[in-house]
């Protein structure tokens, strides 16, 4: 069976988004070109890690000398999007991404696969029904969107629940008790 590919070229908008209060938040990728909206679920860790890789490739992108690609060192402000996510209707939860560079559009390149479930008995992939078509996101994006899209993520991130000083975890809006590591 085919794959049906969400796929956004020049995507009008592309962010990393939440719904939920901190220490339960859903974190969203969602992109839209037109009325074409696409949000798919995904772990935090993957956001940042989603974050953090596409500064990576920008930052080196931005070595290369005369710099063909005009990767920005910081964010333009024409693209900073602080908006919240528009309706969300969840295609699938995320499980692998890949990230990538097309040098022929100077494009970062996203794609986005949705959890494969196992049979925790056998260990395959059971059947999957004939009305449920695989699916993926395949997002590619200009380096100033990319540079954008990785602050305002980082910020997402950051804005969740603030750590304990003594032992590092995360506090609770109704307080935290934690154990200091016996020394």
């Amino acid at each position: 069976m085919p794959t049906l590919v969400h796929e956004f070229a020049w995507p009008d908008r592309v962010v990393i988004g939440t719904i939920g209060v901190p220490g339960a938040r859903t974190f969203y990728l969602q992109v839209r070109t037109g009325k074409q909206i696409v949000s798919i679920a995904l772990e935090k860790q993957q956001s940042a890690e989603l974050a953090e890789k596409i500064d990576d490739i920008l930052d080196q992108l931005g070595t290369i000398e005369g710099n063909p690609f005009s990767v920005p060192a910081g964010t333009p402000v024409e693209l900073v999007d602080n908006d919240q996510l528009e309706t969300v209707e969840e295609q699938f939860r995320t499980g692998a991404m890949s990230l990538g560079w097309d040098p022929a559009t100077a494009q970062i390149v996203i794609e986005a696969y949705p959890i494969i479930e196992i049979d925790a008995d056998t260990g395959e992939i059971p059947d999957v029904d004939d009305a449920e078509v695989p699916e993926m996101l395949l997002v590619r994006m200009p380096v100033g969107t990319a540079r954008a899209f990785a602050k305002r993520t980082r910020e997402i991130v950051g804005a969740g629940r603030p750590a304990c000083p003594l032992c590092g975890y995360p506090v609770d809006p109704e307080g935290h008790v934690c154990t200091l590591p016996e020394a």
